[in-house]
C-alpha cells in the first residue's frame, strides 16, 4: 500500500510540475521545433506508460481477489470466472486506448 501511495504522489508531483510550467508547451520556435518534438515524445511515452501501469495494477488486484474468493469457496468458481474475464478485458482495453493515443501523438512527431 505504501508503494502505491508513493507512486501516486510521484505522478501527482510530475503532473503539477507540468501544469505549473505552461511555457514549455508554447516554447516551439516554429513548426516542428525541438521543444515541440520533445513534448510530443514525452506525451506519447506517458500515454503508453500510465494506462499500462494502471491496467496492470487493476488486473493484478482483480485476479488476486478472484483467486482468493475461489480458494475460500471452490463451488463458486464458475460464477466468478466469467465476470473476472470480462473485467480483465475491459482493463486491458484501457491500456490499449493509451497505445492508440501514443500512436496518434507519434503521427504528430513524424510527418
Amino acid at each position: 500500500m505504501r508503494c502505491i501511495r508513493r507512486v501516486l504522489v510521484a505522478l501527482l508531483a510530475v503532473g503539477a510540475t507540468m501544469a505549473a510550467v505552461p511555457g514549455l508547451a508554447l516554447a516551439a520556435e516554429g513548426e516542428g521545433g525541438t521543444a515541440s518534438f520533445g513534448l510530443y515524445a514525452l506525451a506519447a511515452g506517458l500515454a503508453v506508460g500510465l494506462p499500462t501501469f494502471g491496467a496492470a495494477l487493476g488486473q493484478g488486484r482483480a485476479t488476486a481477489a478472484a483467486m482468493e474468493s475461489i480458494g475460500r469457496n471452490p463451488n463458486s468458481a464458475d460464477r466468478i470466472f466469467t465476470p473476472m474475464i470480462i473485467g480483465l478485458a475491459l482493463m486491458e482495453a484501457l491500456g490499449l486506448y493509451g497505445l492508440v493515443i501514443a500512436f496518434m501523438l507519434q503521427g504528430k512527431i513524424l510527418p
